[in-house]
């Protein structure tokens, strides 16, 4: 009876590490993030495919649950798109060539603005299974990339920050699988 209320009591409190955390892809998926302080919430997730191939799970944080675009947009507080790899390598060349598309079909007003390339330029490695991207937008319109948590660099501009989120929110998302899970809709 004794090991009973023993194992009762460990698993109790392994219960709330259990509940921190979901796997997706045999990827560790948070429930929360910490940018500047701030927990963020994970709003929702979704795999990011081309053609036949997975190429990594996409997940969006934010300080309040948001379904639609203009939510996400209009939200106080920073956010956090986060890009666990799967596919096996992405070239640097082809994921830079994707976020010019995504900027391309979503702000197309912002061609030939310097922050998009600076922020073109702040990848400067392949992509590998196992790697993780994430791309933080601060409430004052700074947008931050590290790869394995090592920081790539900071770009100052609001314009630029919506830009990235319509990258995977926009009207011609990278994936409307990927958008629709991003917003909840899991």
């Amino acid at each position: 009876m004794r090991h009973v209320i023993l194992f009762a009591c460990c698993l109790f409190l392994l219960l709330p590490d259990l509940a921190t955390a979901k796997t997706v892809y045999d990827i560790d998926l948070p429930e929360t993030a910490t940018v500047s302080g701030e927990t963020l919430q994970l709003n929702g997730y979704g795999l990011r495919k081309k053609f036949f191939f997975k190429i990594y799970l996409g997940s969006l944080y934010t300080a309040n649950q948001a379904t639609t675009t203009d939510q996400v947009l209009n939200m106080p507080g920073a956010k956090l798109i986060r890009m666990d790899f799967i596919y096996s390598k992405v070239d640097r060349e082809k994921i830079t060539e994707a976020f010019a598309e995504g900027f391309e079909k979503n702000s197309p007003q912002l061609k030939g603005n310097p922050a998009l390339q600076q922020f073109l330029d702040l990848f400067d490695a392949d992509f590998v299974a196992g790697d993780r991207v994430d791309l933080t937008i601060f409430t004052d319109g700074r947008v931050a990339a590290t790869h394995n948590k090592r920081e790539l660099g900071q770009i100052n501009s609001p314009e630029l920050a919506k830009a990235v989120l319509l990258i995977y929110l926009g009207a011609d998302p990278a994936d409307d699988d990927l958008k629709a899970g991003m917003l909840g809709d899991i």
